[in-house]
């Protein structure tokens, strides 16, 4: 397939560049069964059944980005993809001319790193403090919103751009189908009978890159780790064995239980995944998908139009830009069911 087969007109103004007032208050564009119904996500509870699993993804956004200086003096940005070790990371360096290797960064006034080597479009860093990474990038660091919010982060960001059940520091980027859940929402669906699991997959700045390939199969997707507990595995299993569904919140999720059962069977355990979801995939896991909506000719966009079929979802969004739903980060919400093949 073609890369703008998967291209459409988004208005600015339907970018959304803060949160709704409140966690849950957004609407949800419901498609299934060729129809599209919109609802609020509130109605997000009706619609799960109780013998249902839902799989979060628990990652926690770190303060990954960075500023300072280079040796020469010229103004640098860091935006920390992966933390390899207490003091090395890779990351993407911005600056008016790329730092060379064995060269020196002065960072938030006070961080030095060295530059041991260039990786793809990645560097790998050394910080040369005696505090780990961990303990710097949460003191110095600013937490990284989307490029197509316009404003730097604030108090409310640093809350609302985490999802409530965020527990293991790894991502570049929140798992933003989960921003809508409040504690209240996830009692509720427990109360109701729903499991509620998890995965960990530490989402990374490739999240936010269009294919510039002219041939989708062309692209090449970054690396991401994740996890799979086995107790998601075991949860699975009983909602399979009771004709539950299994519902993904949001792609990262779905990406992680699709990669950990690549041989057939769903496996617990640690991996890395360069997944790519397009349509014609054959999805061995996932029965439903929340989401939010994604950019034009990106790698997600490509994803939910295999999960629900190209037309559908083609329909979905001309349908979410000409009823106006927020896109992106901070947007609205899909709950897809799968199409049948």
């Amino acid at each position: 397939m073609r890369t703008d087969e998967f291209d459409f007109v988004l208005p600015e103004h339907l970018i959304a560049q803060h949160p709704p007032a409140r966690r849950g208050a957004s609407r949800m564009l419901h498609v299934h069964d060729g129809r599209l119904d919109d609802r609020q996500f509130t109605d997000f509870l009706a619609q799960v059944q109780a013998r249902d699993v839902l799989v979060l993804n628990d990652t926690r956004v770190i303060k990954a980005r960075l500023f300072g200086t280079k040796q020469t003096g010229g103004h640098v940005e860091v935006m920390v993809e992966r933390v390899l070790n207490d003091h090395e990371v890779l990351a993407q360096v911005r600056a008016s001319k790329s730092p060379k290797a064995g060269s020196y960064l002065h960072l938030a006034g006070q961080i030095n790193v060295e530059v041991l080597a260039r990786e793809g479009e990645f560097f790998h860093l050394r910080f040369m403090d005696e505090e780990n990474v961990w303990t710097l990038l949460e003191r110095h660091g600013r937490l990284p919103l989307p490029p197509y919010i316009a404003h730097a982060a604030d108090g409310v960001d640093e809350q609302r751009y985490q999802t409530v059940y965020a527990r293991a520091a790894g991502a570049v980027a929140a798992p933003t189908a989960g921003l809508h859940f409040d504690e209240v929402m996830l009692r509720a669906l427990h109360d109701k009978g729903a499991r509620i699991v998890h995965v960990t997959l530490h989402v990374g700045a490739g999240t936010f890159q269009p294919v510039r390939a002219e041939y989708v199969h062309e692209h090449i997707m970054h690396s991401e780790r994740y996890e799979i507990p086995q107790a998601t595995v075991d949860a699975i299993a009983h909602a399979r064995s009771v004709q539950g569904r299994v519902i993904a919140v949001g792609t990262t999720s779905l990406r992680a239980l699709e990669s950990a059962a690549a041989s057939g069977e769903l496996q617990s355990g640690v991996g890395e995944t360069r997944i790519f979801i397009t349509p014609g995939y054959a999805f061995r896991v996932v029965d439903v998908l929340l989401t939010n909506f994604h950019l034009p000719k990106s790698t997600l966009l490509m994803l939910v139009s295999a999960f629900g079929g190209v037309a559908a979802l083609r329909a979905a969004y001309q349908h979410a830009v000409a009823n106006e739903y927020r896109f992106f980060s901070y947007g609205d919400a899909m709950m897809i069911e799968r199409a049948s093949r």
